[in-house]
């Protein structure tokens, strides 16, 4: 599955559930006297894309060099944990400390001498793996209730950690490049809170994008034009995310 495509289906999925959502008539609404309190808690489990933004060096315009670039999108999981404090009718201050797996391809492509020609595709790819722990703050804020349904949107920051990252080089394995641990992320997205009888279930659609070039400044020493030929290298990932609470 390429990034357009993705990203088509996400939208598509937001706009499914809010139409659903607008076109109900009133019915009796479920307490939610969980949602009432002035702090509360519950757990999250979700589904992630890790992607990576590439700013190539200016050096893989030139004749017979190397370009590269995120081959394709895989799943990844989530795992959180949810405090809720609500300091308002409509805000939310959330904290949801966790956990997340993913990964990412990078391969790589040689640019040809006549750049109207396509490029070559080398054998030479790497798997970076990623095992985050994540601390992300949110501020949540909620339109009316309708019905047992409510729609809301969120933004904040994640500072995660990568304990997968920096990888030791290998000559037995391709590893040409390697990751900082840590990075800070914005966070941005919107969702819909379902009042059911004993809890209340949030799908929510977010992404999330790193604010630091997290590709390392080191290289192994026979495979050095592999990093050379990247500038910056920044996070993102897509995540649905299914709230408890």
């Amino acid at each position: 599955m390429n990034k357009e495509t993705l990203h088509k289906l996400l939208i598509l999925a937001f706009l499914v559930i809010t139409t659903s959502v607008s076109g109900q008539k009133q019915k009796p609404k479920n307490e939610s006297w969980y949602d009432e309190k002035l702090i509360h808690f519950g757990f999250s489990l979700g589904f992630n894309t890790m992607d990576f933004k590439i700013t190539p060096s200016q050096d893989y315009l030139m004749a017979d060099s190397i370009y590269p670039e995120v081959s394709r999108l895989n799943p990844g999981i989530n795992i959180q944990i949810v405090t809720d404090l609500r300091p308002g009718r409509y805000w939310d201050i959330r904290f949801l400390p966790g956990v997340s797996f993913g990964q990412r391809n990078v391969r790589y492509y040689k640019v040809p001498k006549n750049h109207g020609d396509s490029p070559e595709l080398f054998n030479e790819q790497q798997r970076l793996e990623s095992s985050f722990l994540e601390f992300p703050l949110l501020l949540k804020y909620k339109g009316e209730r309708l019905n047992n349904v409510r729609p809301y949107v969120v933004g904040g920051f994640n500072f995660r950690y990568d304990l997968a990252a920096k990888k030791e080089f290998d000559d037995e394995k391709p590893v040409y490049i390697r990751l900082k641990r840590p990075d800070l992320y914005y966070e941005t997205g919107a969702g819909m809170d379902f009042y059911l009888t004993y809890f209340k279930l949030s799908v929510e659609i977010k992404m999330s994008n790193g604010l630091r070039n997290i590709i390392a400044d080191d290289w192994y020493s026979n495979q050095h034009q592999f990093r050379n030929v990247i500038e910056k290298m920044r996070s993102q990932i897509w995540i649905i995310a299914f709230h408890f609470e």
